[in-house]
This record gives C-alpha cells, sequence and structure tokens, in this order.
C-alpha cells in the first residue's frame, strides 16, 4: 500500500464525516485506519512504517498529528494532515485549508520537505507545548465534554484569575529565574485556528520560539489577548520571545501540553529541537 489514512472519528467537531467518499474519489492504492483510544495512532503510523507505506495522513487534530509524528520522526515516510480538529495550528501552519473536500484535493499536489520535531523530556511534539496557562487550559479543554473553539475561548475567559508561577530556566549558557503567565514552546506559529502564540516561528529554522508571557496587570490582559488574536503579541513589552535549540525549566507545578494535550512532567522540564527529523506533505498551493 502507498498511502494509510489514519481518521480519528471523534477529533474536533466532526467535519472528518463521511470523508471517505472524499478519500476512494481523489487517492488510489491507500488503507483507512480508524483510532478508537489514545494511543491507536501512534500504532497504526508504527505499522504503516513496518509495512513499507510511503505516506501517513493524519485526519483530526493536533493531537491526532501528535501520535503520528512519534512513530514518524527520522523515518522515510511522510506525514499529511487533514484539518479536522478544535484547533488545527500545525495544519494550518502549513497551509491546508479548513474545508475538508478542498484539503484533500491539496494533497493531490504537494512537495516532500523536511521540517524540524521537538521533544520535551524526549516525548516528541510538532506544534506548539507549553507550561503555565496555557496547560491549565488544555486539562480543563481535555476534561470538558464540549469540543470546539468557541468552548476554548470560553474556558480562557472563564480562567482569567490564573495566578503567575515562579520558573528557573537555563539556555545557550544564561541561567534566569522568572515570573510568568506561562512559557509556550512553539515549533510552528499557532495554536490553531489562526490564533499566532509565535508569528515569525519557522518549522524549517532550526530554533525553538520560547514565548514568555510576563506577569501582566489584569486590566491589560484583554488587549493582550487581541494581540495574540491579531498576529501582533511580539509587540507586547510584557512578552519575551526567545530563539534557541534547547532549554530547561525547573517549576513547581510540572503541568505542560504536548501539542494541547495535558501531561504531567518531571523536573527539569528540557525541551529540545531535533533539526530535519520529519518528512511531511507540504501544499504547493495554499
Amino acid at each position: 500500500m502507498h498511502i494509510k489514512f489514519v481518521i480519528n472519528p471523534i477529533s474536533g467537531t466532526g467535519r472528518q464525516k463521511g470523508i471517505e467518499k472524499y478519500i476512494s474519489k481523489y487517492f488510489n492504492n491507500y488503507q483507512i485506519s480508524y483510532t478508537e483510544k489514545p494511543g491507536d495512532a501512534t500504532k497504526i503510523s508504527y505499522d504503516a512504517v513496518k509495512n513499507n507505506f510511503s505516506k501517513v495522513i493524519a485526519v483530526g487534530g493536533d493531537g491526532t498529528v501528535n501520535e503520528c509524528i512519534k512513530a514518524l520522526i527520522n523515518t522515510n515516510v511522510a506525514l499529511g494532515v487533514i484539518p479536522c480538529g478544535s484547533g488545527n495550528g500545525f495544519a494550518y501552519h502549513i497551509g491546508m485549508c479548513s474545508d475538508t473536500k478542498k484539503a484533500i484535493k491539496q494533497l493531490q499536489e504537494t512537495s516532500i520537505e523536511k521540517i524540524d520535531s521537538c521533544s520535551v523530556n524526549k516525548i516528541p511534539f510538532i506544534n506548539v507545548s507549553g507550561i503555565g496557562f496555557d496547560a491549565h487550559i488544555a486539562q480543563l479543554f481535555a476534561k470538558s465534554k464540549r469540543r470546539g473553539f468557541a468552548n476554548y475561548v470560553m474556558l480562557i475567559l472563564r480562567e482569567l484569575n490564573y495566578q503567575p508561577q515562579k520558573y528557573e530556566i537555563q539556555y545557550d549558557g544564561i541561567s534566569r529565574k522568572i515570573t510568568a503567565y506561562m512559557i509556550s514552546f512553539a515549533n510552528s506559529s499557532q495554536y490553531g485556528n489562526n490564533i499566532r502564540i509565535s508569528p515569525t516561528a519557522n518549522i524549517q529554522d532550526g530554533l525553538l520560539d520560547f514565548v514568555i508571557i510576563k506577569k501582566i496587570p489584569k486590566w491589560k490582559i484583554p488587549f493582550l489577548l487581541m494581540k495574540i488574536a491579531t498576529g501582533k503579541i511580539q509587540l507586547s513589552k510584557y512578552v519575551e520571545i526567545i530563539k534557541c535549540k534547547k532549554m530547561n525549566i525547573k517549576a513547581n507545578d510540572t503541568l505542560i501540553h504536548l501539542d494541547g494535550e495535558p501531561y504531567t512532567a518531571s523536573n527539569p522540564i528540557t525541551i529540545n529541537l531535533i533539526k530535519n527529523s520529519l518528512k511531511i506533505l507540504m501544499p504547493n498551493e495554499k
């Protein structure tokens, strides 16, 4: 077989329903597998590598993409994405269309390119991960029965009383103690829905963007959120972006998120960039 489609049937708000008819219209020599529980997409992708598939297409959100890359990093199997999740940050960063049928057509014309992947304590991620407020929101979202971007925004607005935390960070021979609402580890530019946490992030530059949102007066938080929504977060004096290949973080609360999925790490938290480690199907038309 040539292409393995990994479909998460419960991802996002259900845009993947009926996708099989479009796949059959535009593709030949493929096989479809469905996930039933966390970890299935990784197992399916490992099997695809073992059985000499040339491409794995993740049909879901950033969580599904994250599971697939765990099996594909440093292999010859290329990853493609059809965005069907709540955020779809990685898919939108590389230029995939939010319309499912159009996204499938985009995959007809792609080039294979190598991009950087990353890890937190040796656990891979590809898009945006972090510690602090965004990890707190990711945990609440994971527990919520509601999906979709609207529920994500509601959780953010409800939790604005979140208190900044103390961190010790080490990078490029520098050691600092900081107080911050969160530190995002951005390989690509956005969480999803074109909400850009690091507008200049580049998945092929060999660097991670560490976005530190410092302690900020609560009445200014809505203005900061507006800057994030409009892709201008780097202009805020309450934001620092450090570009480097590796950072160690010590924290009292080690709850993080990996591509939107909550996870409790151990101290110190080591974030690494793995250069040119993943092949992807980059759409020629965006």
